[in-house]
């Protein structure tokens, strides 16, 4: 299988479910379960929805391991195995590596943001990939990652590098530079976010790994099926659905949103971990209006 055929299709980004601030492990695997019986192209595991801030390392390799051991054959698993130092992040991600991943995702350092710059950020991506037993993408999320936004100048020499395969781009406005900075090399985008997804595959993009997928993967699927198969107008209505969806769910409290909405569907959300809190029981039933009155419950 290619890399762009690995890479083509749609992902979750897994949330890692917690009750008492203590990972719900058995969660994990019954959410792997249901997953392995839908469209997905695969898992997206220690993103912003799996909190991997929020874990030690050895909680962010044996959620990974948890996913890996559950998976089905036919889906990918991509691991997030970025690290504030270059050093870190080569360890994870060999680790992540022996575990299984077919790939792995890094969210620039970000915590001396004003003394990194371009090539730093070069110099990161190159020497992970140098190093790396595996594909290497990137992830591109300043909402998390102190406003750093990857430049297009950066993927215009990362896309180079035989190793380096990719974007996860959750910014806003930026793909089609991204695309253009890509132009002619083996270097593939997926969006960040059902509110683009459709926009970005219409543009060249492959793949999307989207917050939504941990609630409604089926629905996620058939739009890029449909998309696929040029039935345009039944991409478009289920995108339309979809967008306004995402605004309930994900932009209306992100990750415990998408994990009150997991709960709701019959997944296991949990909670999130402390600090952050989850929803709120007004804010539950908002939620579960909301859904409802979008038709997906």
């Amino acid at each position: 299988m290619t890399i762009r055929e690995q890479l083509s299709g749609v992902f979750t980004p897994m949330v890692t479910p917690f009750k008492n601030d203590e990972i719900l492990y058995d969660g994990i695997v019954e959410n792997v379960k249901k997953m392995n019986r839908t469209g997905l192209r695969g898992y997206f595991v220690l993103g912003t929805n799996g909190e991997f801030r929020s874990l030690s390392v050895e909680e962010r390799l044996k959620v990974l391991k948890t996913v890996v051991d559950n998976a089905a054959p036919d889906k990918i698993v991509m691991a997030g195995t970025s690290a504030e130092s270059t050093k870190e992040t080569i360890d994870i991600t060999k680790e992540a590596a022996k575990i299984g991943a077919k790939s792995v995702s890094l969210l620039m350092p970000h915590f001396f943001r004003k003394h990194l710059d371009d090539d730093a950020y070069t110099d990161y991506i190159i020497k992970v990939a140098d190093a790396s037993p595996v594909p290497v993408l990137l992830y591109n999320n300043p909402s998390v990652a102190a406003d750093v936004l990857i430049s297009p100048e950066v993927i215009r020499r990362v896309a180079e590098h035989p190793n380096v395969v990719g974007m996860k781009d959750s910014s806003r406005g930026n793909y089609q530079k991204y695309l253009e900075a890509a132009e002619g090399k083996d270097f593939y985008l997926l969006a960040g976010s059902a509110g683009f997804f459709l926009d970005l595959l219409k543009a060249g993009g492959v793949g999307g790994v989207l917050s939504l997928a941990n609630v409604f993967p089926d629905a996620c699927a058939k739009l890029y099926e449909a998309y696929k198969a040029g039935n345009m107008e039944e991409a478009e209505q289920l995108n339309a659905k979809l967008v306004e969806l995402n605004k309930k769910v994900s932009g209306f409290g992100g990750v415990a949103a998408v994990k009150s909405a997991m709960n709701l569907a019959g997944y296991t959300g949990g909670d999130p971990r402390h600090p952050l809190r989850p929803l709120t029981a007004e804010q539950k039933a908002d939620l579960e209006a909301n859904i409802k009155a979008l038709g997906f419950i």
